[in-house]
């Protein structure tokens, strides 16, 4: 059967950077290891004054499309998935559709636009969908486009404000994909949760303890589910595992718990077992409380073990290097991790064609899901192409107070006037406002 997966894969971030172990921290009185060691975090993307979810996931997929040489008629579906639309009824993929029209010759008129909201696990639901469509044989030969794009931004003072980011992923599927092969293979765990949710309201409401809590239990759901149509998962199994990655202390949490399961019952845990003991059975204790106080500290000293912090470093480590920088872009940032992975896999001039990666999305609310993707041999030229280093390199670099502006101009609540930090060439950027208060994009050369 062919391949169906992900042809290309082209990142936009936003402009602007917050330091956060020196700018942020200095301010807050914070020890800077709080955000380097703790969040495992160096920076956080913004966007400029003229640019939004519009402009940075027109630029990802312009590039995208050049990089790949289509028109608009080699698109039959556009996607795009955000947890941060201006907009309850016109969807966001009209307004990207409608930029790159003004730089190709065509136009979109026959592409099936939508868009996709389940937190930050839409991004992996718009690529199931367009996986789906053309699986189905209604793509007549085209492709699809799917832009993961937000603005992560939290109320100033809240506590997930270090963990802001903002910058979009355009990624192709379609037929005999040269980046990576999608598995008909899906696994989730889904609840009716109020870990993190914005009502009517632009800066969301989190539970951070609980938020944690719901995101470790639906991704022990989901691999339980994965595992239960695809088999077993064992250490060898997969090169790289991308998690959803608000940040990347969250993913050394899932990372942990994950070695854990897929050890339980094996060779590697019966090695194990003479440095740290067995991994506990419930019905080896009296109460579920002291079963969770066994499993706490069996988790503490699998932590400590050479074996884990080797499977650690190999094949979660290298999925956190873009993360580091620009913080959490919500349906995005799963999306990066799988980038930063096939990075690492190219800089090191790895033999790859044929792996897999294990790819594990979460959206708050609450869902998880993970299936694997195979590599396929076009991989490492279509990686290399990404200059997601150079952007981070060019962002202009924000003092607080500049922050603190910045942060105003994009809070939908206030009506600020704030000089642009850096000028745009060779992109898109938003220009204001229509006569129905639609906004106003325009190519900028």
């Amino acid at each position: 059967m062919t391949a169906v997966g992900i042809d290309a894969i082209e990142i936009w971030s936003g402009n602007l950077k917050l330091d956060l172990p020196e700018t942020f921290a200095s301010v807050k009185g914070e020890d800077p290891d709080k955000y380097r060691k703790g969040l495992g975090l160096e920076a956080s993307s913004f966007p400029d004054v003229y640019e939004d979810i519009v402009t940075m996931g027109a630029n990802a997929s312009k590039r995208l499309m050049e990089r790949k040489g289509l028109e608009p008629d080699d698109i039959g579906r556009i996607d795009v998935a955000t947890e941060s639309a201006f907009d309850h009824s016109k969807p966001v993929s009209t307004y990207i559709a409608g930029c790159l029209e003004q730089v190709f010759e065509d136009d979109f008129r026959h592409a099936n636009k939508g868009e996709r909201k389940f937190a930050c696990v839409s991004g992996t639901q718009a690529v199931d969908d367009a996986y789906n469509w053309i699986r189905a044989g209604r793509n007549r030969d085209r492709a699809a486009l799917v832009v993961a794009t937000d603005t992560a931004l939290y109320e100033r003072g809240d506590p997930g404000e270090a963990t802001q980011g903002a910058g979009a992923v355009a990624m192709l599927i379609d037929e005999d994909p040269d980046v990576l092969g999608l598995s008909d293979e899906q696994g989730f765990g889904s609840m009716d949760e109020t870990d993190f949710l914005k009502p009517n309201q632009q800066f969301p409401s989190v539970d951070g303890k609980r938020s944690v809590q719901v995101y470790l239990s639906r991704m022990r759901e989901a691999l339980e589910d994965y595992e239960s149509v695809a088999g077993r998962v064992y250490e060898e199994d997969f090169a790289y595992a991308p998690f959803h990655t608000p940040f990347p202390g969250m993913v050394r949490k899932a990372g942990l718990l994950a070695y854990r399961h897929i050890t339980r019952n094996t060779d590697i845990e019966d090695q194990l077992a003479e440095e740290i003991g067995r991994q506990p059975r419930e019905e080896e204790y009296d109460s579920h409380d002291e079963y969770e106080e066994a499993i706490r500290e069996y988790m503490d000293a699998l932590k400590g073990t050479e074996r884990y912090r080797s499977w650690y470093a190999d094949v979660i480590e290298p999925t956190l290097t873009i993360s580091s920088q620009v913080g959490n872009w919500y349906t995005g940032s799963v999306h990066i991790a799988r980038a930063s992975a096939l990075m690492t896999a190219a800089d090191e001039d790895r033999n790859f064609e044929g792996e897999s990666l294990l790819v594990a999305s979460y959206g708050s609310g609450a869902q998880a899901e993970i299936h694997a993707e195979t590599i396929q041999s076009g991989w490492k030229e279509e990686i290399e192409a990404i200059d997601i280093d150079q952007q981070l390199e060019n962002r202009y670099d924000l003092t607080f107070e500049e922050y603190e502006q910045i942060h105003n101009v994009h809070d939908l609540d206030k009506d600020v006037e704030v000089d642009a930090f850096t000028q745009p060439e060779g992109e898109f950027a938003f220009t204001g406002w229509g006569r129905m208060n639609e906004r106003k994009y325009e190519y900028v050369e």
